[in-house]
């Protein structure tokens, strides 16, 4: 990330910085790996210390769904109704102890004086549809459709949807951070010119004045396994000021700028994000290989070390048949998977493809949640078989017909 000031701040770190009448603004260090990592300084009207009341107020349990099969699964998510707001609306679907992630469609903000705070992972939205503020401790993020919001651990924030505007996003939590590739920076965390977007296309928060309404003001904070209630008579966006390398900020998958070649190119080159364990990756608008004997189908490959989600945001997938928008499919390590039955073959020739869709990839197994397995097409397994052949099997395993996925 890159330096970024906003606001009033002093000339100096951890010196007094003063309002007009004189009354001294409270310094916080805002910053991960102890005093070691990115940090920034922000400077509060009141103490961020001063709250009045604790609470709990829930648990956090993630149920694992287990059919005793190790298999391709896919997901459809796109029947799911709005419900709850940007936390409390959460569909948790994978999870590991590197990440967990699934979908949230928000019906509402969060209830007025309500904030939110993960004190133990990065989380990450991706906007698929809809439009709004995330409004930040920081600075308001305005959002909408193809944003990524990267908002790091320790971050108060909320979410507030536009009027009218319906919402449906792909969240994702890591205790890790969640940050630009490495092989795409130098040794002073510049992004090279061979990376697929530059430092002008990650937006930090716009500056906003400082909030000093009296009241009740109640943040909703993440541990391990609970959500804990702080109360406090000021609103917490009380920052007059702060500067440093650690913020939130806003990408849009629009801008990322795809890598081709002459043949294929496998998944590394739409990396977009990593962190621990696991990567992001943005599939965007591109044109194909130039090879005049290319095939712009990706081959079949095994991951031998990786489990492989695919969000499936918009446009034709050329690789997949019967996948629907809105769609995940996990492709579990260890077993092949590739073009769908005809799709290789028709895929020659042509010069680019209109597929948008995220993938997340983790070197971890990841296991599937009870909503998860709730919302699994069990026949997408067979999906590579001729159609009627899938067919078959699809009838032996359920009972919900015998239509085979589509060529």
């Amino acid at each position: 990330m890159y330096y970024v000031a906003r606001g009033s701040i002093p000339r100096q770190r951890h010196t007094q910085h003063r309002a007009p009448d004189g009354s001294l603004y409270a310094e916080e260090l805002f910053g991960v790996e102890g005093f070691t990592g990115r940090s920034s300084l922000l400077y509060h009207l009141v103490p961020p210390t001063r709250t009045h009341r604790i609470e709990a107020v829930r648990r956090i349990e993630l149920e694992a769904a287990d059919d005793g099969l190790h298999r391709h699964r896919l997901t459809r998510t796109g029947g799911l109704e709005p419900q709850g707001d940007a936390i409390s609306g959460r569909v948790p679907l994978y999870f590991n102890r590197d990440v967990v992630f699934g979908v949230v469609r928000p019906a509402e903000s969060m209830p007025d004086g309500r904030f939110y705070r993960n004190g133990v992972a990065d989380e990450m939205l991706f906007v698929h549809e809809g439009s709004g503020v995330c409004d930040t401790i920081f600075g308001p993020l305005r959002y909408g459709p193809g944003d990524y919001l990267v908002l790091p651990i320790g971050t108060t924030w909320r979410l507030e949807p536009d009027v009218g505007s319906s919402q449906r996003m792909l969240y994702l939590e890591a205790p890790s951070e969640i940050e630009p590739p490495k092989r795409y920076r130098n040794e002073y965390g510049q992004l090279l010119e061979h990376s697929p977007y530059g430092q002008r296309d990650l937006h930090a928060p716009a500056f906003a004045e400082p909030r000093t309404e009296a009241g009740e003001f109640v943040i909703h904070v993440r541990s391990a396994d609970r959500i804990t209630a702080y109360h406090y008579r000021h609103h917490p966006f009380d920052v007059v000021g702060w500067d440093g390398y650690l913020w939130p900020f806003r990408f849009n998958i629009g801008d990322f700028q795809p890598i081709t070649g002459r043949v294929h190119q496998p998944p590394p080159v739409h990396q977009t994000f990593q962190a621990r364990n696991f990567v992001v990756c943005s599939f965007v608008p591109r044109k194909f290989d130039y090879h005049p004997l290319a095939i712009p189908a990706p081959y079949n490959h095994s991951n031998i070390n990786s489990d492989e989600v695919i969000y499936y945001v918009a446009g034709n997938f050329m690789s997949r048949r019967g996948v629907d928008i809105a769609s995940f499919t996990l492709h579990p390590a260890g077993i092949p998977h590739g073009p769908h039955p005809g799709t290789a073959e028709a895929s020659i020739g042509k010069e680019a493809t209109e597929e948008l869709a995220v993938m997340v990839d983790t070197f971890h197994p990841l296991q599937v949640t009870r909503q998860a397995a709730e919302l699994d097409d069990d026949r997408y397994p067979y999906s590579w078989l001729p159609a009627e052949d899938a067919a078959g099997e699809a009838r032996e395993l359920s009972d919900r017909g015998p239509e085979a996925f589509p060529d």
